[in-house]
């Protein structure tokens, strides 16, 4: 989607005053580019993370959104306005071609741990249509993880353009409807005078500090506002973007952050969060709505939606992060050309199919530990941490940018962007380092069995594999088009 027009086009971006045919191009509002920002970004599936923090999920949403979504939406904007071709092409320019393959490889790399946690919230959202006993059986998620993804792949692989209507159209089944529904029978449940299950005093706007491990569920907000750079780049689209652009990125943060807080609010008002389940959270506060207002038949429709919302969504990027990654190898040769064929719909099924391998065996996982909850949050920081590679890359390469090439064409620019840079650098760190932290909500294991999982997913995942491919790489690697010597260098 997205990231395969970044990485096809890697010309550098004409200005206003150079290009010929500046005034035919398409050009949209800020109103549209705030809409699309909140559609990549924005779901339900964190909600059930925060209810957890009853009213302090609007502060556990607001930092995050402060010291990393905005920060991430300006300076991609002025990345993707000076340099097309996407994170590769920033990070290549910005600081070394290996560090780009670094940062491509992990934007990759993270839908190995994303997907068997979100094909859990569709196996547990789905167990509320045939049977809710089974939203925490570990077995049942580990099969529908592994069948799902594979008949993902099948229809990925025949290049099924249906798919990206289906995606587009989840905002409104899976988010916006459900959402708006959730919130308010919230409001009429409080209305008619019910008691909140979480506390709404003011007492309890900040989180309870009991130590580091009682703000870890943070990290995992990083992950909900990751994808806010996909959306830079459009900035060349927008009339005005010096103003319009930052217009469009603040719209859709307060949008986002509705869409995030209330639904979180909403559940926390009737779900205890000793009996809530990060992965069938939401579906449980529909229930509890539905049959105290005896509509308890509504909860499989819900669920319908949700699982249909989120099939969509896994459709839309199966191929993206993968596409992106097969175009930066055809043309740098980073991967061996086993991985680099294309199928006769011209789909790059190989990397695919080794990535569906790795994704079953972490999906397998799940039949093992005996809490999904768990299991869950472990593969949900997992993710993170492998995405924050791709910003902290992102952050000093834009910071590096502004100081090598300050007269290099942009058609956005960050005020104070070393503040701005530096500010997401640091809580991207900051962010990173918390992950390691063990929460409250998941104590009793040993700590060295977390450090283990997380620390090795990262380690495997972020930082071997593509090490291993620079290592190993072969000059016949690159693709017979893009060799420009004898060598292919």
């Amino acid at each position: 989607m997205t990231i395969t027009e970044q990485v096809r086009d890697d010309r550098p971006l004409a200005t206003d005053a150079t290009a010929a045919g500046a005034d035919r191009r398409q050009f949209i509002s800020w109103v549209t580019l705030a809409m699309m920002t909140t559609a990549s970004v924005a779901n339900l599936r964190p909600s059930p993370s925060m209810a957890l923090y009853g009213l302090a999920a609007v502060f556990l949403y607001l930092v995050p959104a402060v010291v990393f979504l905005l920060p991430t939406a300006l300076v991609s904007a002025e990345l993707a306005s000076g340099w097309t071709g996407g994170i590769h092409r920033w990070v290549s320019e910005g600081l070394s071609k290996p560090l780009g393959f670094l940062a491509v490889w992990c934007q990759f790399a993270m839908t190995i741990a994303y997907y068997p946690s979100l094909l859990a919230y569709v196996a547990s959202t789905f167990a509320y249509v045939i049977d809710p006993r089974l939203a925490d059986n570990g077995v049942y998620v580990a099969i529908v993880i592994v069948v799902i993804y594979w008949a993902g792949v099948l229809i990925s692989s025949r290049g099924t353009k249906a798919v990206a209507g289906l995606a587009g159209a989840g905002l409104v089944i899976g988010t916006l409807i459900p959402g708006a529904v959730l919130v308010v029978l919230g409001l009429v449940f409080l209305g008619q005078g019910n008691p909140s299950a979480a506390p709404m005093d003011s007492g309890h706007l900040l989180p309870p500090w009991t130590g580091l491990a009682s703000l870890v569920l943070i990290v995992n907000n990083f992950l909900s506002y990751a994808g806010m750079e996909m959306n830079g780049v459009h900035v060349s689209s927008l009339r005005d973007p010096g103003k319009q652009f930052p217009r469009s990125v603040f719209a859709a943060t307060g949008l986002v952050l509705l869409i995030f807080v209330l639904p979180a609010l909403a559940i926390s008002w009737v779900m205890p969060g000793e009996d809530l389940s990060l992965t069938a959270g939401v579906m449980q506060a529909f229930q509890g709505f539905f049959d105290h207002f005896h509509v308890g038949w509504l909860t499989k429709v819900v669920g319908v939606l949700l699982v249909v919302a989120a099939l969509g969504g896994m459709l839309a990027w199966l191929a993206g992060p993968s596409k992106g990654l097969l175009m930066v190898a055809r043309q740098e040769g980073y991967l061996p050309p086993v991985l680099q064929r294309l199928n006769k719909h011209g789909v790059q099924r190989n990397i695919m199919v080794a990535q569906g391998v790795l994704t079953t065996l972490i999906a397998l996982l799940y039949a093992f530990i005996p809490d999904v909850s768990s299991a869950y949050w472990i593969f949900s920081v997992i993710t993170t941490q492998i995405y924050l590679v791709v910003y902290l890359l992102m952050f000093a390469a834009a910071i590096r940018l502004r100081a090598t090439r300050p007269d290099h064409p942009r058609g956005f620019r960050v005020p104070a962007l070393r503040l701005v840079a530096g500010t997401g650098l640091v809580s991207s760190l900051a962010a990173m380092c918390i992950g390691f932290v063990p929460p409250d909500q998941f104590g009793g294991g040993p700590l060295w069995r977390y450090l283990l999982t997380v620390g090795g997913g990262l380690l495997v995942l972020g930082f071997l594999a593509p090490l291993a491919f620079l290592k190993f790489r072969k000059p016949h690697w690159v693709a017979p088009e893009h060799r420009t010597g004898p060598a292919g260098d």
